[in-house]
């Protein structure tokens, strides 16, 4: 299969199991065999929507997660160009990296949502509950890592402390980056809904301490999936 911009073939239609995991392993796996080499251009989102036979957001959503593994790079007015053929041994998520992001997270997260459980509003708490809920709906991959990121600012904001507010607010593009890439390769997002239900109980039962804890095993677990990642690039 040739996906280079030089060349297009036929549509290849993908089974929507998932959409942009399917297209991200297909384009992953071309690259870490060498059939697109480093230095040759990807088609466009266009051509990539046709050959693939979905929706040009599908297509980005794969391209994000390729470029955060530090397979391909989108230079602006130019096209996306393979990079490398090995994964970095990082996450690239924009202005940060994926461990540094992983690093400071509990810091802010896991005593904002101890803050949220005792300070939230009752309009908090169903703004809170209305986003989980409609990511158990939602399946938009790309849609439900938004309301992943809203999940998360939501609680930073219930906290009533500026500070956390404003930093989740600064890595919330990262943060949806990384859930993104995340769930297309390890499939967490299944996980990750149950973790946000048991992290929302507890805010709604005013329980500081537990919110804390069912903040600190979701960032665990993503923290896991991180390291899993890593791991298996590196081996």
């Amino acid at each position: 299969m040739n996906l280079s911009d030089s060349r297009t073939t036929g549509a290849l239609p993908i089974v929507r199991m998932s959409a942009a995991e399917a297209v991200f392993s297909s384009l992953r796996r071309v690259i870490e065999s060498g059939e697109l080499p480093v230095g040759a251009k990807l088609g466009s989102e266009a051509v990539l929507s046709a050959q693939y036979a979905v929706s040009r957001s599908v297509i980005r959503e794969a391209l994000r997660s390729c470029a955060a593994l530090g397979l391909t790079q989108t230079r602006s007015g130019k096209g996306t160009f393979v990079l490398s053929a090995r994964t970095s041994s990082d996450l690239v998520l924009g202005s940060f990296s994926a461990r540094s992001l992983m690093e400071a997270r509990p810091h802010i997260e896991v005593p904002a949502a101890q803050l949220a459980a005792t300070r939230a509003s009752a309009g908090q708490r169903k703004e809170l509950t209305d986003i989980v809920e409609a990511m158990e709906t939602e399946d938009d991959h790309e849609a439900w890592v938004g309301l992943d990121a809203a999940f998360h600012a939501g609680i930073a904001r219930a906290s009533r402390n500026e500070v956390f507010e404003q930093v989740v607010n600064d890595i919330r593009e990262a943060m949806v980056n990384q859930s993104e890439t995340i769930n297309l390769i390890t499939g967490r997002q299944n996980p990750s809904q149950a973790e946000h239900r048991a992290i929302l109980a507890a805010i709604e039962a005013g329980d500081g301490a537990a919110a804390g804890r069912a903040m600190a095993r979701h960032l665990e677990a993503v923290d896991e999936a991180l390291t899993l990642i890593l791991g298996a690039e590196k081996a």
